[in-house]
Formats: structure tokens, sequence, C-alpha cells
């Protein structure tokens, strides 16, 4: 038997104004959208500003439903809105921020594990990194080169 050792790095901002001004333009279109979100049961709200390769930023929040499971989160919204519309245009850069309306969001929150499924799908697709910034509603923004360090051992299209 072998051991595997598995590493993450991840760079950590304080504060939103330490982000690069394409980062801090970026993340404001994730704030405004997040607070768009239609989150009437959990109250937690959630904006994702993806930047495209040919300069097209694509919006997205996440939309619950009565029926839980057929709601769509704020990442999965945007990811597919650019597939759809931008199919061959990579993802470069990702804003993702979280507001609750229950407590204030201090923690800052990555995707889900459906999201960074969905997320490994695009960036093995593209054959690019797609670098992942994410925050609560204020505080400090974490920064992940590529998908991959949030979710290490991808199930991609290779095993099938």
């Amino acid at each position: 038997m072998k051991e595997l050792e598995i590493k993450s790095v991840l760079q950590v901002y304080d504060s939103f104004d330490e982000l690069p001004e394409e980062i801090q333009n970026l993340m404001s279109e994730s704030i405004t959208i997040r607070d768009k979100a239609y989150a009437p049961y959990s109250e937690f709200l959630v904006g994702a500003a993806l930047l495209l390769e040919n300069g097209e930023v694509v919006l997205g929040n996440n939309q619950e439903n009565a029926c839980y499971p057929s709601g769509l989160c704020a990442e999965r919204t945007a990811i597919y809105y650019a597939g759809a519309n931008f199919p061959d245009v990579p993802i470069v850069k990702m804003a993702l921020s979280a507001r609750s309306l229950k407590y204030q969001l201090l923690t800052p929150t990555p995707p889900c594990g459906a999201c960074r499924q969905s997320i490994a799908e695009y960036e093995v697709k593209q054959d690019k990194p797609i670098e992942i910034y994410f925050m609560g509603e204020t505080g400090k923004v974490v920064k992940s080169s590529s998908l991959a360090n949030l979710l290490p051992l991808v199930f991609d299209n290779s095993y099938l």
C-alpha cells in the first residue's frame, strides 16, 4: 500500500479591497446579481460572475424551488448560460459571493459539490484552468487558480 497525499494551494486576501481591480469589478458584479437571487426557503443568496476569454461577463444567481431538487445554484446557472450562448469561449475567471438573510456571513463560501463537478466539466472541456474567487458577504476572499484545488480527484470523461 502507498499513501497518497493531496495538497491544495489557495491564496487568501484579507478583504475585497486587496483584490486586483479586474477581480474587484467581477466580484462587484457577483454581489449585485447575488442580491437578486430567488431564495425564499433557505434565505441564502449566491451570485456568480464569469469572465469569458472574449471579455464577456456572464452572471448567475441561485434559483430555489419548493421542490428542492428543482432549484439551481448560481455557479451552474452562470456556467450553463455561458455554455449555451458562448459554447467555444473559455471561462477565464469566476467570482462568487454568498450572503445569508439570517446572519452575517463572514466566511468565504466555496462552490458546493455539484457545482464543483460542473465547473470541472468546463475546465476539462476547455483544457485551461478557471481561476475561482469566493467570499461571504464581507471579509476574506479566497482564490483558487484552478478547480483542481477544490476537487483534486475530478471525475471526467476519461473514465467513460
